[in-house]
């Protein structure tokens, strides 16, 4: 849900327009600044350099100098003067002796009277020089350089001007051209904005900023609320983002920002393409099974990430199992109520026969087989988890018709209080249901499976054994690893892989052999001290 606007504001389309355009008219304004300031300096020098080439052009003229040996020396000297001005460009170039006097310049009222500046450089240094004065020309970039003889000797100045306006007149020329081309370049630069800004504009869905943050704040809120844990993954395989449930579950296994470790999953990924559907997997992360669901991130009807949700199995199956019970109780409390109906039927007709002995043998068979395993159970296990999980499975057998036996001898005292009980239930518990499938499918309604167990010793030691068909030598070596089986169907081979991995946080190990019933024989090993 986007929010609606309450008043109204400027588009982004707008704002992106205005900032680039800003940007451009200010980048623009201080090249154009820049450029004028390196304009007039560039101006400067190259105008003097140019005026004190056409001073010494003059004072190097011979019949310039041949004509300061005449009577009037002006009468040669303006119109050759005049030439050079005229030639150059310059604004004046005027010849004059060593008393200042003029013998030219460009109006000729001003010939044979006073320059306007002083020539001690010239005369007092010998030396050229170039300024800025003003004189009856008004200010001028000056330059002015000695007349020498053949001799050698000053007899003369050549002085050059450019007048200021004459100058700031062409560097005028200059700058309109530049501001020319910078109104060209800020009309190009308005129209590339523009055209960047409704491409940023599609891009973003058309969506303002406000709206933008409005949504990442809603999407963060709705993936937090999501009980299922949830993962976004990117095509490399990294995790991009992940809410509360799958921070508690799997933080040890997906970590944000970084590649994800489980095969599986990296496989899954590779597989995702735009036409996959919803699917599930069972997945091994850590020591525990999760139900996976992942559906592919489209973008242009490509293939951007996956999004992976993760149920405990354990979860699941507990739902199931509840639902289970929920829809079969009727059912077996109509068929217990079935039983026993008929054999209080038996009892009361053997009572009524006067039967006193077999009626109260009947009883007798009935009760003792649950009490007497009740009672070797709370006698020889003293840990609660253990003894309910061993409970559980002989109810379990019961229900499955498979022959499951305890042998008489085992014993298991108190387990050390530092020792995982869950952990090793979860391995006893494993081991058992595969022993009773794979007992079941090899010999049906004769499956059995004997249990053994001690304590004596540094160890806790069980012995589970089936009349199955055993594990073959050549996957005994493998039968651990995910996804390896010897049983048919999909999802199989994680069991054992959970065995494993429990194992390995209870620092026990496990071996496979053969079994007296003629199957498989797990032997599972747990120190009762870890490092022992």
């Amino acid at each position: 849900m986007v929010p609606t606007r309450k008043k109204a504001r400027v588009s982004l389309l707008t704002q992106m327009v205005l900032l680039i355009s800003i940007v451009v008219l200010i980048s623009m304004g201080i090249g154009t600044a820049l450029f004028s300031f390196i304009l007039d300096d560039i101006l400067d020098r190259y105008i003097g350099q140019q005026a004190m080439t056409v001073a010494k052009m003059a004072a190097m003229d011979d019949d310039i100098i041949a004509a300061f040996e005449t009577d009037d020396p002006s009468e040669l000297i303006q119109p050759i003067a005049e030439t050079i001005r005229i030639t150059t460009g310059a604004s004046y170039v005027v010849i004059g002796n060593k008393d200042g006097i003029r013998y030219s310049h460009y109006d000729p009222d001003q010939i044979g009277l006073h320059m306007g500046t002083s020539n001690d450089p010239v005369f007092l240094e010998n030396r050229s020089v170039i300024y800025r004065g003003s004189g009856i020309s008004g200010p001028a970039i000056k330059a002015k350089t000695p007349i020498l003889n053949k001799q050698g000797e000053t007899i003369g100045v050549s002085s050059v001007g450019y007048v200021m306006s004459d100058v700031e007149k062409k560097v005028s020329e200059y700058k309109e051209r530049v501001v020319a081309l910078s109104m060209m370049l800020l009309v190009i630069g308005i129209i590339g904005a523009f055209i960047i800004a409704r491409r940023v504009k599609r891009l973003i869905f058309g969506l303002e900023p406000e709206e933008i943050s409005f949504l990442f704040t809603e999407k963060a809120a709705i993936l937090e609320s999501i009980r299922d844990a949830t993962v976004a993954v990117d095509m490399q395989g990294r995790v991009v983002s992940m809410n509360k449930r799958a921070r508690a579950l799997l933080q040890e296994d997906l970590t944000v920002g970084k590649p994800i470790s489980s095969s599986q999953i990296r496989d899954i990924i590779l597989s995702v393409n735009r036409n996959t559907q919803e699917m599930n997997h069972k997945i091994l992360l850590g020591h525990e099974i999760f139900i996976t669901d992942y559906s592919p991130i489209l973008n242009n009807n490509e293939v951007r990430g996956v999004v992976f949700t993760f149920r405990p199995e354990s979860e699941i199956e507990q739902l199931t199992e509840e639902i289970t019970k929920i829809s079969s109780f009727s059912d077996n409390m109509r068929a217990q109520n079935h039983e026993y109906l008929n054999r209080l039927n038996t009892i009361y007709g053997l009572l009524k026969l006067k039967e006193y002995d077999k009626a109260l043998e009947m009883i007798t068979d009935e009760v003792k087989e649950r009490q007497d395993i009740l009672a070797f159970i709370m006698s020889s296990v003293k840990e609660p988890f253990i003894a309910a999980c061993l409970l559980g499975k002989i109810n379990r057998s019961k229900e499955l018709k498979v022959a499951m036996e305890i042998d008489h001898d085992s014993h298991l005292g108190s387990v050390p209080e530092d020792m995982n009980t869950k952990v090793l239930v979860t391995i006893l518990g494993n081991l058992i249901d595969n022993s009773m499938e794979a007992a079941l499918e090899h010999k049906s309604s004769e499956a059995m499976v004997h249990i053994s167990f001690t304590d004596l010793g540094g160890d806790i030691i069980f012995d589970i054994e089936d009349n199955g068909r055993g594990v073959p030598q050549e996957m005994q070596t493998r039968i651990f690893e995910s996804g390896v089986t010897t049983k048919p169907g999909e999802n199989r081979g994680l069991g054992l892989a959970i065995v494993k991995n429990s194992m390995e946080l209870l620092d026990g190990h496990i071996t496979i052999g053969t079994s007296n019933l003629g199957g498989a024989r797990f032997t599972v090993v747990v120190p009762k001290h870890k490092g022992i």
